[in-house]
């Protein structure tokens, strides 16, 4: 989870995962939402976006790990909330998904930033807040909000279909998105949301998603927004939202013109093949989240364009195969160990030049990162690598300092007689790792 903070003052909490082209950002339905608490439990939607896109999700004022001592929640000040988060995290384009009531927010931001948002995904939600109100269900929530306790369990049993036992953990994870009181805040702000006026000024493709099992009026405003929207193409899907996420995940698939793999789960299908031996090089920018809060979101953006670009270049002259970017680092793949090994030193010599070396700028922010090595055989599904390889590998970046390259004694092993300078630096323990694991610092000053 990271923090953007909005032009009145607001911090707002997001969470990316994933990789792959293009950036879904996800304008989560109000009130319950905690993307961190989703995200640790285990969401299986979540899994299947960040198996074939970026995706970024945030906590709306109030909400989750926001600020909740929020009194304003109109819908241009909840904008503000969307605006931060995109400009933090620096994507010039991007697809928006709106979810519930986020649904009329996403529409405004599409309308008002045309040239930034590629695709909309309207999901299940409706172009007039207050029709979410009016259907049969809402009404009888209406009436239990002052009853705390009772409205989570009967919004348990509505979403979720599960009763007052088996339904506990979604109770609980329900009270830790939104206090009663901002519930009834956020309620009043965001109920008469319309933009039914708007949808006649978007420009970019929509995909309008409806779940038959919500509601029968619900069904009835996705027809109309999809007659309104000039581009539009509408995907009625059987069930609850939770019921079959694969048709959904295909059917964003299509819109973005991208073919889509689901997880084992989701599809049964996605069989991962051995890989052989490969060399896994993980590399972090160290003091990112500082950098950015000294620097501001532009500034910053800035120097992490610098950093990927540099670190893209390396990687090509030394045959390396970028497996995933994770904005402050990189994963990448090598057939040769010892091609790893070259790529690592060239790397910290490349960042050391480009601040320390002939006519560099003094007043430049400088670029620090940390690189750590492992060798074996990992699992290969869709472009991406798995297993404990990958892991100790990114846990070894993680061990290393900054300035530093560490290597496992696998790598050390394999470029045995290559002219590499390994210094021992002992058993270390590992995160997610019983046996304590030798590590090795690799010289890299000329």
């Amino acid at each position: 989870m990271q923090y953007a903070t909005t032009r009145d003052g607001v911090r707002i909490a997001f969470g990316t995962a994933g990789k792959g082209s293009p950036w879904i950002v996800r304008v989560p339905s109000l009130p319950f939402v905690h993307s961190q608490l989703e995200w640790s439990q285990g969401s299986e939607f979540f899994d299947q976006l960040a198996e074939n896109w970026t995706v970024a999700q945030y906590d709306p004022r109030g909400t989750g790990l926001s600020d909740r001592n929020v009194q304003d929640f109109s819908l241009e000040t909840r904008l503000l909330d969307l605006e931060a988060v995109v400009e933090k995290l620096g994507v010039e384009r991007f697809a928006l998904h709106g979810i519930g009531w986020g649904g009329p927010l996403a529409v405004t931001y599409g309308v008002r930033n045309s040239d930034r948002v590629s695709h909309l995904i309207l999901d299940d939600t409706q172009a007039r807040t207050e029709d979410f109100f009016n259907i049969p269900q809402m009404r009888v929530l209406d009436q239990l909000t002052t009853e705390w306790d009772a409205f989570l369990e009967y919004l348990a049993f509505m979403i979720y279909g599960v009763g007052r036992e088996e339904g506990r953990p979604v109770v609980k994870f329900l009270d830790a998105c939104v206090t009663q009181e901002t519930l009834q805040l956020i309620s009043e702000g965001a109920r008469h949301d319309d933009v039914t006026e708007l949808l006649s000024q978007l420009s970019m493709p929509t995909l309008i998603v409806q779940h038959s099992g919500v509601s029968g009026q619900y069904l009835e405003s996705a027809r109309d927004m999809a007659v309104r929207i000039p581009d539009a193409r509408l995907a009625m899907l059987e069930g609850m939202p939770v019921a079959d996420l694969t048709k959904l995940i295909g059917a964003i698939g299509d819109l973005l013109g991208t073919e889509t793999r689901g997880t084992e789960r989701g599809r049964g299908e996605g069989r991962r093949d051995e890989s052989g031996v490969r060399t896994i090089l993980f590399t972090d920018m160290v003091e990112h989240t500082p950098m950015m809060h000294r620097l501001g979101d532009k500034a910053g953006r800035d120097v992490l364009r610098e950093h990927e670009n540099l670190t893209r270049d390396v990687l090509r002259a030394h045959g390396g195969s970028e497996v995933k970017s994770m904005g402050d680092g990189f994963m990448a793949s090598f057939a040769s160990p010892a091609g790893a090994v070259e790529c690592a030193i060239t790397l910290q010599r490349a960042f050391e030049e480009l601040h320390h070396g002939a006519g560099a700028d003094p007043d430049k922010e400088p670029i620090h990162v940390r690189i750590g090595l492992n060798a074996g055989e990992p699992i290969e599904e869709g472009g991406d690598l798995f297993g404990a390889t990958v892991i100790m590998a990114s846990r070894i970046a993680s061990h290393a300092k900054s300035g530093e390259i560490l290597a496992s004694d696998v790598v050390r092993g394999l470029c045995s007689g290559k002219g590499f300078l390994f210094a021992d630096r002992g058993e270390n323990v590992l995160r997610g790792f019983e046996d304590a694991v030798r590590l090795y610092e690799i010289s890299w000053q000329p």
